[in-house]
């Protein structure tokens, strides 16, 4: 069928790199603008109704697209269409009840949750993102059903299509309420109300596009399997589902707790409350930069959890072993120069972008570079560990990181020395910890660990390389020119640094052999840049 092709899933995960890129491009349209629109104290409303959502949405969403991508996948290994198309309507049918429930709760009782969490101005945005939350649930069981079917693409297009309504809407919104003197939380409210309509745009195109190339014509009776009872597939669908969820939602609710945390800022660091909203925005802008890394790399989770699941659903193990080890050495190719970027280079990222943020911005951005390597391998390995019906270990693992980050927030956010430092300090903790455990679970999947060495040491090679050629290129921009330039000329030393990282660590992979001819030939394309590279 048109628009209904497979792919590997490498070339699975360069489709959807290329759409969070997109994605990633249209966010930053979206919240630079409206970081310095309404400033530290009025993004820290924005960002705290976000967290809240992100509890909702993830408790309702997290274990669909996962759940339904491995269960479909094995499902069309073994050609069971019928099979394949009650997964869907089981799916469907459940999560818009639960969507329902989830947006009627915090569409009731907005004050109620913003008062939960210390941030009571942040109640209108609440009651302003409820309906995504429904949306969004539908979102998951439709992109669930194509990447379980190796079709990236429909996932690809509607994310960029929810980003871009929701860039549209959200500062068109935003500029409107502050032309017309609306206080900062109601601007807040109305900037995050283009996640709404770029929901229901992305919701419409994947209904459109599933209609156009996979409709539900009759089969032939010899092709036609007998499906499980809807009972079962219910019950098949929640029991991966539901753990995936758990444990996706450990990680909000820490991001929460981590929010109500921020308390001890004033109860233990004795900070004003005014001084306690600027650095949680900025924590929050930091965040931002941070999380960008694992949001690319999820695109190599996404893709390999139907290659593995199809693997072993087919009983051929040495395939599946060897498609996780290529999906963390490229998880590693692809992380380790974003860390180590946003560690050397911390202090002009957060100038460049957000130039009216608190001095504490790059401070932050360093410490949570060095977090954001162990979140992306901790985002494929999770994904490897799902797809081999191992999705309770990474609940476990997120556990443990959870207490581990919270007992560090109480131990230091509330030293004055420390204070918001604190929080990304736990964050390093905690995703350390999730990563350690998660290699050591890798075990139960294949019988023996993945082979670290060739994981690890030749992009740890390359990226030191790297570091030290941005690091050298930035000060010498300084010593040359100046030690305290304007923003414009410090965007010029940064791009200066990023470009030569990029030339250095492209030369050093290739040096390094760190990507292989073989991996090449899993991209479109890469067969032919691979000859001209000649990496044969």
């Amino acid at each position: 069928m048109a628009g209904a092709k497979k792919q590997n899933f490498l070339h699975g995960a360069v489709i959807l790199t290329v759409a969070l890129i997109v994605v990633k491009i249209l966010g930053a349209v979206y919240k630079i603008p409206l970081g310095n629109i309404l400033g530290d104290d009025g993004y820290g409303y924005f960002l705290a109704a976000y967290t809240v959502y992100n509890v909702f949405y993830t408790v309702s969403t997290a274990g669909v697209p996962v759940a339904l991508s491995r269960l479909i996948a094995a499902s069309e290994a073994n050609e069971r269409t019928m099979q394949i198309r009650r997964y869907f309507r089981v799916a469907l049918i459940t999560f818009f009840v639960v969507g329902v429930i989830c947006s009627l709760v915090m569409f009731v009782f907005p004050n109620e949750l913003a008062t939960m969490i210390h941030h009571p101005r942040s109640a209108q945005s609440i009651w302003a993102l409820a309906p995504s939350v429904l949306l969004c649930c539908m979102l998951a069981v439709y992109r669930g059903y194509f990447q379980g079917r190796s079709n990236m693409f429909p996932t690809a297009v509607s994310q960029v299509l929810e980003v871009l309504f929701k860039v549209i809407f959200g500062l068109a919104l935003v500029v409107v309420f502050r032309n017309m003197g609306r206080s900062l939380p109601l601007q807040s409210a109305a900037a995050i109300s283009g996640v709404t309509v770029g929901s229901l745009a992305a919701l419409l195109y994947l209904i459109v596009h599933k209609r156009r190339n996979y409709g539900d014509t009759p089969l032939p009776a010899q092709q036609a399997d007998v499906p499980d009872s809807y009972i079962n597939t219910l019950k098949a669908l929640l029991i991966v589902a539901i753990p995936i969820s758990i444990g996706a939602s450990v990680q909000s609710v820490i991001n929460l707790i981590d929010t109500w945390q921020m308390g001890l800022l004033q109860s233990g660091a004795g900070l004003s409350q005014p001084v306690a909203d600027v650095l949680y925005g900025v924590y929050g802008k930091a965040q931002t930069l941070y999380n960008l890394p694992a949001t690319i790399i999820s695109s190599l989770s996404v893709s390999v959890v139907p290659a593995v699941a199809a693997q072993l659903a087919l009983k051929n193990f040495r395939s599946a072993k060897k498609t996780s080890e290529t999906a963390l050495r490229i998880t590693a190719v692809l992380a380790l120069p974003m860390a180590v970027g946003l560690c050397v280079l911390s202090t002009p990222i957060m100038k460049v972008i957000y130039w009216s943020a608190a001095e504490q911005g790059g401070q932050l951005l360093m410490i949570l570079g060095a977090a954001s390597f162990f979140l992306c391998m901790v985002t494929v390995m999770t994904g490897i560990l799902q797809a081999a019906g191992k999705e309770r270990l990474p609940v476990i693992a997120a556990v443990i990181g959870g207490i581990v980050k919270i007992g560090v927030n109480w131990m230091l956010i509330s030293r004055p020395e420390v204070n918001i430092f604190g929080a990304a300090i736990g964050t390093v903790c905690c995703f350390f910890v999730i990563c350690l455990l998660d290699f050591l679970f890798m075990k139960q999947c294949f019988g023996e660990y993945p082979h670290l060495g060739k994981i690890l040491i030749r992009p740890l090679v390359s990226t030191a390389v790297m570091g030290l050629s941005a690091f050298g290129v930035y000060q010498l921009c300084r010593l040359i020119v100046g030690d305290d330039p304007g923003r414009m000329l410090m965007m010029v030393y940064l791009a200066a640094s990023i470009g030569a990282a990029v030339i250095v660590y492209l030369v050093m992979i290739i040096v390094t052999r760190s990507v292989t001819e073989e991996d090449m030939k899993l991209v479109p394309g890469g067969e032919k840049i691979a000859k001209i590279l000649k990496m044969s």
